[in-house]
């Protein structure tokens, strides 16, 4: 049998708890392969017969001495017998770690497991041990109570309007999910002054209809100062637009939950959590629930305003709403001057109640994203 590389199990997924492949299966094979017995294996090695059978159950570990002879004898290396040695003791720790996590299995009901799963944040595991295993994975915490510790009760702070069915731990997989994504992207170091010129190239953007074509060079702009910005849907009972979290002194995280479905819903939370990281410090975490004012309703107030007046200047705003009559002409007209979107123009229009909710939204655009299928 020609030496393989090992497998590498990075996900729960990948390794099978219910069986565990030793690394006598292996010797067993090899044995089989040649027409050997157990005991024409211990003359070869040199070892005792009861030593041998309990290599081929697994009850004897492979030592480095066993790997050299085995090398000599099997023909395959030293180092891939240690390693197969090392792969299993693995398999079989983690295998008996596992099956104490079923007493967990209520902390799973407190999840959006089913929207977790959805949308292929864990993977769907045959039973709920395994599947606790999976989500303490995907929080990157090694128990429920350092769950709590690390995610639930600093999301439990905030506030949510009663009418809102909100949960921590749904709050709390989104975040993480924004996290996640976060350690795939590559930033430069976080300044300042150049996410202000970023973010005034970015405003240009707003003009581009197709998802796939504007969020590269959204979070490509973002990422060279510094900031990482993730789109990940909402799970149920997460009613929240945005979040704006400092990872470390150097890169920022700006996180969409892509509710707003329009151009102008979009664009303002981004902009939104852009002026949080502006105007206020690096110590806070802001989340943005939907139909409330966040903890420090004076912070919210400014990050609403940066927003406004860095998509829409605040003077054109007010010569063009002292005009009045709000035709479609004039609003392409006024975006285009502005250089924005039609849609965001209506959309503050519609908020500033100049128009009502249900007219002009033909110039808004709608965005479909790739989790609705």
């Amino acid at each position: 049998m020609a030496e393989q590389p090992l497998q590498k199990y990075e996900s729960l997924a990948d390794f099978a708890p219910d069986w565990l492949c030793t690394p006598g299966d292996s010797i067993a094979d090899l044995l089989e392969e040649r027409g050997w017995s157990q005991t024409d294996l211990a003359t070869r090695t040199g070892f005792t017969k009861k030593h041998v059978h309990m290599l081929l159950q697994g009850k004897a570990p492979i030592s480095e001495d066993t790997a050299l002879k085995l090398e000599r004898v099997l023909g395959s290396s030293a180092r891939f017998w240690m390693s197969l040695e090392t792969q299993y003791r693995e398999q079989l720790l983690r295998h008996e770690a596992i099956g104490p996590l079923a007493q967990a299995a209520d902390w799973l009901k407190e999840l959006p497991l089913k929207d977790m799963l959805k949308y292929g944040w864990v993977d769907k595991m045959p039973d709920k041990a395994q599947q606790v295993y999976a989500c303490l994975r995907y929080f990157g915490v090694a128990t429920v109570a350092a769950w709590r510790a690390q995610y639930e009760r600093p999301v439990a702070a905030y506030r949510a309007a009663e009418k809102l069915m909100r949960t921590p731990a749904a709050v709390s997989a989104w975040l993480r999910q924004g996290e996640r994504e976060a350690e795939k992207l590559r930033c430069g170091e976080y300044s300042r002054e150049r996410f202000e010129a970023a973010l005034r190239e970015i405003r240009a953007i707003t003009l581009e209809p197709h998802p796939e074509k504007f969020l590269p060079e959204l979070v490509t702009r973002c990422a060279h100062v510094g900031v990482a910005v993730v789109l990940a849907p909402a799970p149920k009972g997460c009613p929240v637009s945005g979040a704006t979290r400092w990872l470390s002194a150097q890169k920022a995280l700006i996180m969409l939950s892509v509710r707003g479905k329009t151009d102008d819903k979009l664009w303002f939370t981004f902009f939104h959590e852009a002026g949080h990281l502006l105007k206020h410090g690096k110590r806070l975490t802001f989340l943005d629930i939907l139909g409330e004012d966040g903890l420090n309703p004076e912070e919210e107030a400014q990050a609403n305003a940066f927003a406004r007046d860095f998509l829409i200047a605040a003077a054109n705003y007010r010569k063009f709403c002292e005009i009045g009559q709000f035709t479609e002409a004039r609003i392409r007209d006024f975006a285009r001057g502005e250089g924005v979107s039609p849609g965001i123009v209506v959309g503050r229009l519609q908020f500033d109640r100049y128009l009502g909710w249900d007219r002009l939204n033909k110039l808004k655009v709608t965005y479909r994203w790739n989790h609705e299928g």
